[in-house]
């Protein structure tokens, strides 16, 4: 008997996707005239120091040009000297060092899209490498102890595509400790929260019931029903999957939803790449909250539409 085929998937919008990643390397659309307009910085606030010549805006706009070119700071600031030579605008340029300070205390919003209802979110978590060997060389003659990566948290809107919440932390920080922090930032009212077994804590739960967020998250295989009469999410989970085996529970409350965070986190990777330029950590967390708000950009520009064959 002939084995069954292996389906494939067809993009049908493949004219209007395409247009979509011609947009992403549009210069006008990151250094707009907006930003040129509030280029200087306005507020007079009382500081330490000299006070601040270039606005929030400015400072962004260059850091967005510098994390979607892969550049250092001094690439940076000759890209805008550049830009602006080339635009015909009277604008000075921020100086790599200026830059890079800046960055550390800088705002960033993710450019989320308003939601009128709830929604539900998918979190997970990656590496992104600071310094140390590559896999080559990590194969080949093992890693040493300058070998070191931060995590990236991602709270993804599975509907739209979107990342509504980010933390970066050390490697050491368990993902389930960021559950919060991650609920916190989310604008919309949430649903459904969809999460791999790193969440089946019971810290988790009790934030996810404080909340009245439905928990999607798989029990441990060993996981035995609590002695409070087994009426937490949890214990109904191990009550279903007893009953009627893992997989079949998964395809019930649609856990392969959380999937969609690993997409976001390829298309980050694919993007950005798997490394962070910067050494210290408060610009590390700028950088990684840039790359999340401009993948957003990217996804309001336009998302393949597949068909499967």
């Amino acid at each position: 008997m002939a084995g069954k085929r292996k389906g494939t998937y067809k993009i049908t919008n493949w004219r209007k996707y395409n247009e979509s990643l011609v947009q992403r390397g549009s210069i006008t659309l990151w250094f707009s005239e907006d930003a040129i307009e509030k280029w200087r910085h306005a507020n007079k606030e009382a500081k330490v120091g000299h006070p601040f010549v270039y606005s929030d805006a400015a400072i962004e706009s260059l850091l967005v040009l510098r994390e979607l070119f892969q550049l250092p700071y001094r690439q940076t600031e000759g890209l805008g000297k550049s830009l602006a030579g080339l635009m015909q605008i009277t604008i000075d340029i921020p100086h790599c060092t200026s830059l890079s300070k800046r960055a550390s205390k800088l705002g960033v919003s993710l450019d989320v899209r308003k939601h009128t209802g709830s929604i539900d979110v998918v979190v997970d978590s990656t590496g992104l490498k600071v310094f140390g060997e590559g896999e080559w060389k990590m194969r080949k003659y093992g890693k040493t102890k300058r070998r070191t990566w931060r995590k990236l948290h991602l709270a993804v809107d599975p509907d739209t595509h979107e990342i509504v919440a980010e933390t970066t932390t050390e490697n050491s920080c368990h993902d389930a400790d960021q559950t919060d922090a991650l609920l916190d930032q989310v604008q919309a009212k949430v649903a459904k929260f969809h999460g791999d077994g790193a969440y089946d804590q019971r810290k988790v739960y009790k934030t996810l019931k404080h909340r009245r967020i439905k928990a999607i998250i798989p029990p441990r295989r060993n996981a035995k029903i609590s002695r409070r009469g087994g009426r937490l999410s949890r214990d109904v989970a191990i009550r279903q999957i007893r009953r009627h085996g893992r997989r079949q529970w998964k395809e019930r409350v649609g856990y392969h939803r959380r999937s969609l965070a690993e997409t976001a986190m390829c298309r980050m990777k694919g993007c950005f790449g798997d490394h962070l330029k910067n050494r210290l950590i408060p610009n590390q967390k700028i950088e990684t909250r840039l790359r999340c708000k401009i993948l957003n950009k990217f996804t309001r520009l336009g998302l393949p539409l597949f068909e499967w064959n």
